[in-house]
């Protein structure tokens, strides 16, 4: 764990890394950045459920995944509130006022704490519910940061559609494609039929994307649900995929 001044709350704010094994100086790592959820904090895809070490080290071992460092950041931001009070607009802001956070502090703070190879094609973005809404928004709001792109049962509110009354949407459904110049490598959703928590959320936004024709791999469960049992198959695919 370590903190870091965050301008955009205007407070200390911690994060969780998840370093190489053989972790050294003498390399550079791309890094993969990972966003919590609703009601959660930096250690929700620390916890044993996820099994997120586990995972990436026996992907490593088989030589299935590349050596990188994962960060793992508190993604609500809010210069009043320090933690989620409800699920209100005025919350769900908050987790929208991450991408200022990410740009003008978390990835700086990465880059200078951390052997790091920069550039957007050893940057990976992805998360769970909230935090793959909002994966999903830096990216095509700020499609020069990152070159993977992933999210896991992505929330509503990344534009205006049923089911996200609570919010009136980030950006506009022609949005959700990249400029030619800086297409993702992969944008990769995940989505279980038998998650009742977002509603049509992803599907529409996949539907919107192959409207726009913007290339994405839409991996669909069937009973898996809103929690880790969505999340860890899709991590378990996405660093598969990425920094290849």
């Amino acid at each position: 764990k370590y903190t870091y001044y965050s301008r955009t709350a205007e407070r200390d704010t911690n994060m969780n890394v998840l370093l190489p094994v053989d972790y050294t100086e003498e390399k550079k790592y791309p890094v993969l950045y990972i966003l919590h959820g609703f009601w959660d904090s930096e250690d929700w895809m620390a916890r044993p459920e996820v099994s997120l070490n586990i995972m990436l080290a026996n992907l490593q071992a088989q030589g299935f995944a590349k050596e990188m460092i994962i960060v793992l950041p508190y993604i609500f931001c809010n210069k009043e509130l320090e933690r989620c009070t409800g699920m209100d607009l005025v919350n769900a802001n908050s987790y929208d006022n991450f991408i200022n956070d990410l740009i003008l502090d978390v990835k700086p703070f990465v880059e200078k704490t951390f052997s790091v190879a920069t550039g957007r094609e050893n940057a990976a973005v992805t998360g769970f519910s909230m935090g793959g809404k909002e994966a999903l928004f830096i990216s095509f709001v700020h499609p020069e940061l990152f070159d993977y792109v992933g999210a896991a049962c992505p929330a509503p509110g990344l534009v205006e559609i049923s089911g996200s009354s609570l919010h009136p949407g980030q950006i506009k459904e022609e949005e959700l494609a990249y400029p030619e110049n800086l297409t993702p490598e992969v944008v990769f959703v995940t989505s279980s039929l038998a998650d009742g928590v977002v509603g049509p959320a992803p599907k529409s936004y996949i539907d919107m994307m192959t409207k726009n024709g913007t290339d994405h791999i839409w991996h669909l469960l069937e009973d898996t649900w809103h929690d880790h049992t969505s999340v860890k198959p899709h991590l378990y695919n996405y660093l598969r995929m990425i920094f290849k």
